[in-house]
């Protein structure tokens, strides 16, 4: 191992090599037996040893696969036999703590409650990574209950996995709720992670830990055999180190997944999220921007990593085009969070009816576990309790999220048409974007540099929805002339 501490133990004083390899730099020194499966498990779990557990302790792994050195040796001997099966053979990838996988970890979603045997059965798109050969290295911390208990519980916390950190800046948030897998990543971990999102918790924490964030197409991804809120908005989605590893995660997870109620259209069945990745990807596109930016020096100042953002991707082709970009009129919070508290009423026990040996069987049963073991921080559980208290009937649940979608979806569909659009990008601090999920609609974070305090900066690619792969290709052109991203310095 190459990794050192040196004075308060808080800041790695030398990178190994491996720690920050590509899919294709892996596989390229695998394909030249300069590197194998196994010697890569080893070395990632002796990093997270150091780095995740002591050290700078970023805690942003709840739990390792203890099979995952029988798996990559496994596949260390197929690809000795000849046999590759794609990509992701033999590359690590950690599992956000809600995806359900049939081997000895848990599928808690960071819930004490939750702990007990394993689920039966692989998550959809698990099964599909292990088909393509990824190794499952283990499961990362989240926000409990997928930032669904209690809004007044710490971003990144949750009762069975602690406080995950920020490895850029220890004592700022990692944002929730896939914390753990940007953390993870961002930290050099594995070169791969999958995190979900409801509305925000893919985005959010790429933002912060200054990875790419990948939020697709609700339904393009199947959700079988993941934690619920909503099947109206939930989504996994890849966080990773660069723009083509995220299309190589997206292009493993992919299938048809009879299970899944939303179906895709043929055009996009099939699709090579890699195909696009071109090096002069912003050549021609046009980018719809906020107008803030156009007309307000104020907004210049105030995020000049997003100006400066902006002037790379001019000058490397696009077309920018300054628009107004704000949530819908007659949306409320209120609506939204009783369209998420009927969500977890109505979704949350068909997925516990496929648990089995837990401590809970019901949300009922969840929220009395909580009240007898609160822990030592006694968190509450107030948007559980919202959830169990609220009134439901399927009608009202799906009118509800037919207006919310149909709303979201108009204001993103009517400035891509208004002014012929590929995609449109906003700063992190703009008004709407919450639109973009709330629209079931895919989006991608960008990092962008690093700010006076030495937390990530970022930019955020979005368009309509099944627009993944046009979202690719602009993100990757600015990628490739940005250059924006950065290792982390474990700041205390």
């Amino acid at each position: 191992m190459d990794v050192t501490l040196k004075g308060s133990a808080q800041t790695p004083a030398l990178e190994s090599a491996l720690d920050y390899l590509s899919v294709d730099e892996i596989s390229q020194r695998m394909e030249r037996n300069q590197l194998s499966a196994v010697q890569l498990v080893q070395h990632l779990l002796h990093r997270i040893e150091t780095l995740d557990k002591q050290g700078p302790a970023i805690n942003a792994i709840i739990e390792l696969n203890p099979d995952a050195l029988a798996i990559a040796e496994m596949l260390d001997q197929e690809r000795q036999r000849g046999h590759v099966r794609g990509p992701l053979h033999g590359i690590p990838v950690l599992l956000k703590d809600n995806i359900d996988t049939s081997d000895q970890m848990q599928t808690s979603a960071g819930s004490l409650a939750m702990v007990g045997q394993p689920a039966a059965q692989d998550a959809f798109i698990v099964q599909q990574l292990r088909a393509a050969g990824a190794v499952i290295l283990g499961k990362t911390n989240l926000s409990e209950w997928a930032n669904f208990r209690d809004p007044r519980i710490p971003d990144g916390w949750s009762s069975r996995g602690g406080q995950t950190k920020n490895p850029h800046v220890l004592s700022e948030s990692p944002f929730g709720s896939s914390s753990g897998s940007g953390a993870a990543v961002a930290a050099g971990f594995a070169p791969l992670a999958v995190g979900t999102e409801t509305v925000g918790s893919i985005i959010a924490p790429a933002s912060v830990n200054g990875v790419v964030g990948l939020k697709p197409t609700v339904g393009l991804l199947s959700r079988s055999g993941i934690v619920p809120v909503s099947h109206k908005v939930d989504t996994p989605g890849p966080m990773t180190r660069t723009v083509r590893d995220a299309a190589l995660l997206l292009n493993a997870m992919t299938g048809n997944d009879d299970a899944e109620p939303i179906k895709q259209p043929h055009a996009i069945s099939g699709v090579d999220y890699t195909a696009l990745l071109l090096p002069n990807s912003l050549v021609g596109r046009r980018i719809g921007y906020p107008v803030k930016f156009d007309t307000s020096d104020e907004a210049a100042q105030s995020d000049p990593q997003f100006s400066r953002a902006l002037e790379v991707m001019q000058a490397a082709g696009a077309t920018l085009i300054p628009v107004e970009f704000n949530d819908p009129e007659s949306q409320t919070p209120e609506s939204v969070d009783r369209a998420f508290s009927m969500g977890i009423k109505r979704h949350l026990p068909d997925y516990l009816a496929t648990r089995t040996g837990l401590a809970i069987q019901s949300l009922e049963d969840l929220l009395q576990y909580n009240d007898n073991a609160p822990g030592d921080e006694g968190y509450g559980q107030t948007t559980l309790s919202a959830a169990s208290n609220i009134y439901f009937d399927e009608r009202t649940y799906n009118e509800l999220w037919q207006t919310i979608q149909r709303e979201n979806a108009a204001v993103i569909d009517d400035l891509v048409a208004t002014h012929q659009l590929d995609g449109l990008v906003l700063d992190v601090g703009s008004p709407g974007l919450n639109v973009i999920p709330l629209a079931g609609y895919p989006g991608i974070m960008m990092p962008s540099g690093i700010d006076d305090h030495g937390v990530p900066t970022s930019v955020f690619f979005f368009g309509t929805r099944w627009s993944e792969a046009t979202l690719l290709a602009l993100a990757y052109g600015y990628e490739q002339a940005s250059q924006a991203r950065q290792t982390p310095a474990f700041k205390p």
